[in-house]
């Protein structure tokens, strides 16, 4: 079981967040106690007035005695064609996914940092930009390597 958490700093007019990434036997507690619903698998956005479960396919804003007057929005992503698809639409024609590569690369990046953090045993501070840990050296051999002669990325 893993557990990292991330601290963003306000950006703009967005306050600081505090997010939670539970893997694996450890669950928040409203989940533990049954204080919600059991899915297999989604996300689970624990704000200051509510919560948000969600998975590919369903949305469920809770307390619902709390939200009952909530308007959903009208949808405004288009439907899907399926990950592959939209990747192979867009490598064809330029057209922008559904799942938009720079947020995944920015989801992505911050999803590993808890694995190398969990691996360096060790909170890490991130320079995003510089794309290394600025606390300690420990980060450094899970962030980039040396390839073997005849390997490289370019």
């Amino acid at each position: 079981s893993m557990k990292a958490v991330y601290e963003y700093g306000p950006r703009g007019d967005m306050p600081a967040l505090k997010l939670t990434w539970y893997q694996g036997k450890e669950q928040p507690e409203i989940l533990a106690n049954g204080g919600i619903p059991h899915w297999d698998s989604g996300v689970l956005f624990i704000g200051d007035d509510g919560m948000l479960l969600s998975d590919y396919g369903k949305h469920l804003l809770l307390p619902e005695d709390k939200i009952k007057d909530f308007k959903r929005p009208e949808p405004f992503i288009p439907p899907s064609l399926g990950h592959y698809a939209e990747w192979i639409h867009a490598c064809k024609t330029g057209a922008p996914t559904t799942c938009n590569f720079e947020y995944a690369g920015w989801l992505t990046e911050a999803n590993h940092l808890g694995n190398v953090a969990y691996r360096a045993d060790e909170k890490l501070i991130w320079d995003h930009e510089q794309l290394r840990a600025t606390n300690t050296d420990k980060a450094a051999p899970f962030i980039r390597r040396e390839y073997r002669p005849g390997w490289k990325l370019i």
